[in-house]
Order: structure tokens, then sequence, then C-alpha cells
């Protein structure tokens, strides 16, 4: 009776997620993904340069090296983006700091798709336990929205290259930023990220060897896959489905596929914990199930968490607190170089 109550809940709560959203067109638009892609007209030419960008290490390195153009003032911190897109507010890059005291540990949160605000609860929560946390706003979020735009819909779209740029711009924000925590004076830097931010966190994760704890919540490893099976986003696989197959969205999509980096996520020196809602109807579980096979065959070793709760519902109690008491214990414990927070 509770479950059957608690996802018409999560239902509702999709529903209101799709209040004014409008369709938008198919577009390849490589050149924005891939640098000199100008040329690029047709579907197969693009999976081939998503193929290269999956085997290129340095897809996600930093395009400038640049660590200038830092401001902190008043518990935010400031900074240009690496990546200059056409809407000048997601240049800049905001993130909220609420400090702990201690230099011994940093957490970078990476918020869900269309977060309408940051959550002061989590970094007062970990804050007062010793942990400085880091909400930065992705791209085309909060400071960062596009004019006019009540959703981040240049963020995750049928635009294949827009998409792509976006969740790379996101990576290289979050790696610019924790370069600057080290420089900073923190001891241990861990990420975590909820839904189309677990993506994010998991991609820095794979990529910066500063990281050593990464909290992954509602997540999976094709984000193709996500979006074509997941209840948030039926407007855009509406706008997919007529002009491209989900193989070929996989391939396009590869460079943002978390199973692709399955190697890097069990590094040695890195921490995993994943958190699950087994009635997820926006990240099914079948997918984040695939990924947890993916990681283990790896050799990783996953502390997974699964709750009985949906995607939504895993914000309400008892689930939030159970998924809150989960990442505390994981942050507190001692990492693999022996580091306790």
């Amino acid at each position: 009776m509770f479950h059957s109550w608690l996802d018409r809940w999560d239902e509702r709560r999709a529903l209101r997620g799709e209040e004014g959203k409008k369709p938008t067109d198919f577009v390849l638009d490589a050149e924005r993904a891939f640098l000199g892609a100008k040329k690029i007209t047709s579907i197969e030419e693009f999976c081939a340069l998503a193929d290269q960008a999956v085997a290129d290490p340095a897809f996600f390195d930093e395009p400038s090296g640049s660590d200038q153009g830092f401001e902190r003032e008043e518990g935010w911190l400031k900074f240009p983006s690496d990546i200059s897109t056409d809407i000048e507010q997601n240049n800049v890059v905001l993130a909220k700091i609420t400090e702990s005291g201690s230099f011994n540990q940093a957490m970078v949160i990476f918020h869900h798709w269309n977060a309408s605000a940051r959550n002061r609860q989590i970094a007062n929560f970990f804050s007062q336990r010793g942990i400085t946390v880091v909400e930065i706003a992705m791209p085309y979020h909060f400071e960062r929205s596009r004019p006019g735009s009540e959703y981040a819909d240049y963020m995750l779209s049928p635009n294949l290259g827009r998409t792509i740029q976006s969740v790379r711009q996101a990576v290289l924000d979050g790696r610019k930023l924790i370069r600057w925590l080290n420089r900073e004076g923190y001891r241990a830097i861990s990420v975590l990220g909820m839904s189309l931010g677990s993506w994010v966190a998991g991609l820095i994760a794979a990529h910066d060897l500063a990281v050593s704890k990464a909290s992954l919540f509602l997540t999976a490893g094709s984000l193709a896959d996500m979006v074509w099976t997941g209840r948030a986003t039926r407007s855009i696989r509406d706008s997919l489905e007529p002009e491209i197959e989900l193989t070929d969205l996989r391939r396009a999509w590869g460079p943002l596929n978390l199973e692709n980096y399955a190697h890097s996520l069990a590094r040695p020196d890195l921490d995993l914990q994943v958190v699950l809602a087994k009635r997820d109807k926006v990240v099914l579980p079948e997918l984040s199930e695939r990924f947890m096979q993916r990681l283990k065959d790896a050799g990783a070793k996953p502390n997974i968490l699964e709750l009985n709760c949906g995607h939504y519902s895993l914000a309400i109690p008892p689930y939030i607190l159970l998924a809150g008491l989960s990442l505390k214990r994981f942050l507190s414990c001692a990492d693999k170089s022996g580091w306790r927070a």
C-alpha cells in the first residue's frame, strides 16, 4: 500500500517536471562537441568522432590550463569556465562554499538536472562534521541559466553536440574547482553527484587523480539509454526517435558513458559509493545494475546502497536520511591511502 502511494507520488512529481517543457529539434551540432567538425553532416561521421573521443585520454582535460580569475567573497567562489558558449551567463561559474573550519576534507556537489536551488541542509550537515562543502552550478543552471528559459534545456537535449559540450564543460569546471581546492590546502577531496550530476562526478573521478572518494546517487552508465528509457526525458526521446536509432545514440554519446571509464573508476586509490532506488523510473534499475556489473568486472568494489523508493522519493524521509547516513559513513572511513577524514 505504502509503495503504491510512493509510486504515485513519484509520478506526480514527474508530471510537474514536464509542465511547460517544449520539444526541440534534433541537431547534430558536431562542432560544439568536437573541434574542427564543421563539415560533419551525418550521424555516422558524428559517431566516428565520438569513438575517437572515447579513446582520447585527454578529451576531458582542461583546454587552456589556466587557473586565473578566481574571486572569493562572502562564501562564494566565482571563476571563468574554460569553455566559452554563446550564452554569456553560462561562461562564469559560481560555487557556494560552506566552510567546516578544517582543511581535512572538501566535498564538491554536482546537483541534478533542472535543480532550482542548492541544498543548504546537506551543506550544513557535513560542514558541521568537519567537511567543507562546495556546491557548484552546472552549465545552464542557477546563475548560469539561459535567459527566458525555466529549464536547463541546453545541458541535456536532442542537440547531440551541445549535450556533449555541456557535460564536458561541467567536467572541466569541476576539475578547475578541484585544482583550486588543492592549492587552498585541502588534504582530501571527494565528489557527490546526483542523477545527471552523478555522470559529471563520475567522469571527474575517472579522470582526476585528486579525487579520493566519489559518491554517485541515482546513477547508471549509458546516458543514451537513460534518456531513451527514462521518465524525465520523454520529450527528448520524442525528438530523437524519428531521427536516430538507440544503437547510434549510444555511440554518439559514448564519451559520456561511464561504462567506458569503468577501469579508471576502478583505480586502486579511489573509493566508490553508489546509492540506487529500486523503484526508479528515471534511471531504470536494469541500467544501474549493468553499470555496477561493469565496475565489478573492472575490479572495483563499490559500496552499494539500494533503497525501495523512486527517483524523486529518495528526497523524502526515511530514504534521504538513510542515504545521508550512508554517505556520512562513507566519507568518514579511511580511504585507500589510509587517510581518515
